[in-house]
């Protein structure tokens, strides 16, 4: 369903690909004034290209240190953008009536719910206003814990500006960091380890989420099966990436080998829910196992949850995924979860997406092997953390690679970040919309052997 304005009609998959596009030029142009490059430092185009899209994108790779590189100006542009690109995923469709400055028809709030992928077209635009108060809400808190625990490490006031913009960086599911090695320093701090995870883990479950569980738990009725689903995908997915990775690095030197257990099964427990999916890390992730480097690239494929602030296929598509794998191989006609049967339309759209993104990570990693001398393994990982808009990276022998990586290269990661970020929405929405209009000719049957 098109808008129009000015004379000009707008999908709102074009709507939301343009207003991503324009956030990200208006940052470069800002982070390329001066006044957002330290002394000493300088910012060419790729540079504030790269971190702007890699902010509104909300991923978290830079090919710069960020404390060291940006000014205080340009961290302050950079916290924006941050906020921005989490919250323009769920609001900017709405935001865009408003702005217009018209009044939300019944036409326009069709186009609003389905955005805001919503079953009920009541309280659409309520639920804009619940988005923003929540986001502040979570922030808030999150920033205040930090706030109060780095207090005993450093100033005041640099320990509230590094608490509010970790929090504002843990909830959109960015990864960005003030300390240069990200969360390496606390690896085994119960506060700051606590607060990030819960806040990257409530940025990934999505607002409608939170708001049922709200509901449930103040005895309003049990959560509906979208929900249910993304809870227990959610949690099974942290459970199962937790032990893996403990298992296999737990006996690495250069990662969990060295810490006690308390600390060991926290920090695996870090490693596991920070792929879903912000970059953050407390031990280095270019000094993991190639096996754990694998498992970590599963959790950054899948990602967050629908209407989250992160990135990845979603929890509940690879949910419908392995249902459907299920139900084939047991014979049933009917692909369930949570107790109900799904429509064929959204199998249809599950294994679309799937396949899509995983073209779009081979196609990424393809390129970046012919302008890369790096291992496949860490090529293929900083694809799937592009596309996963996580922001994790690792170098053979330790470190990050995307400070390795030549323009040509990183230009590969902005357009592999970028789709990351609008594509699933975007393609969500359109096969949504065109598996609505019914052919009236139908094709005969065909019998194909496959398997």
């Amino acid at each position: 369903m098109p808008l129009r304005a000015n004379g000009l009609t707008w999908s709102p998959p074009r709507l939301v690909v343009l207003t991503f596009a324009g956030a990200i030029l208006l940052g470069t142009a800002l982070l390329l004034i001066p006044e957002a490059t330290a002394p000493g430092q300088r910012t060419d185009l790729l540079t504030a290209l790269f971190t702007a899209t890699s902010a509104v994108c909300v991923t978290g790779l830079t090919p710069v240190v960020l404390p060291e590189h940006w000014s205080a100006f340009g961290l302050v542009v950079i916290l924006v953008l941050m906020q921005v690109g989490g919250l323009g995923i769920m609001t900017l469709s709405t935001l865009i009536y408003f702005i217009l400055g018209r009044h939300i028809t019944l036409r326009e709030r069709i186009v609003i719910q389905e955005a805001l992928g919503q079953s009920e077209l009541a309280g659409v635009v309520r639920l804009v206003r619940r988005i923003l108060l929540m986001t502040l809400a979570f922030e808030a808190l999150g920033a205040l814990a930090l706030w109060l625990r780095w207090a005993q490490d450093m100033p005041a006031g640099k320990a509230l500006w590094f608490g509010v913009f970790h929090a504002v960086s843990a909830f959109n599911n960015v990864g960005f960091d003030l300390f240069g090695t990200s969360l390496t320093a606390y690896v085994g701090d119960p506060v700051v380890n606590a607060t990030v995870m819960g806040l990257i883990v409530a940025g990934g479950l999505g607002f409608v989420v939170i708001q049922d569980v709200w509901q449930a738990v103040g005895g309003r009725g049990r959560p509906p099966p979208h929900t249910r689903m993304v809870l227990a995908i959610t949690a099974g997915m942290i459970a199962l990436g937790t032990a893996a990775i403990l298992a296999s690095e737990g006996g690495n030197p250069d990662t969990l080998g060295r810490l006690p257990w308390p600390t060991k099964a926290l920090a695996a427990l870090f490693q596991a829910v920070a792929p879903r999916t912000a970059g953050f890390a407390t031990v280095d992730t270019g000094l993991m196992r190639p096996l754990t480097l694998l498992l970590v690239m599963i959790l950054m494929f899948v990602g967050a949850s629908p209407g989250g602030t992160g990135g990845g296929i979603k929890t509940t598509t690879f949910g419908v995924l392995m249902a459907t794998v299920r139900a084939t191989v047991a014979g049933h006609e009917d692909v369930e979860v949570m107790g109900r049967r799904l429509h064929w339309s959204v199998v249809n759209r599950a294994f679309a997406i799937a396949l899509i993104a995983f073209a779009i990570v081979l196609a990424s990693t393809a390129l970046l092997l012919m302008l890369q001398p790096e291992p496949f393994l860490y090529l293929a990982f900083e694809a799937t953390s592009a596309f996963g808009t996580v922001g994790l990276s690792a170098h053979p022998g330790g470190g990050a690679l995307t400070p390795h990586l030549s323009p040509l290269s990183q230009l590969v990661i902005i357009a592999t970040m970028f789709t990351g970020r609008v594509g699933p929405l975007t393609l969500a929405y359109a096969i949504a919309r065109r598996q609505r209009k019914r052919r009236l000719v139908r094709m005969p049957e065909a019998r194909v052997m496959v398997g």
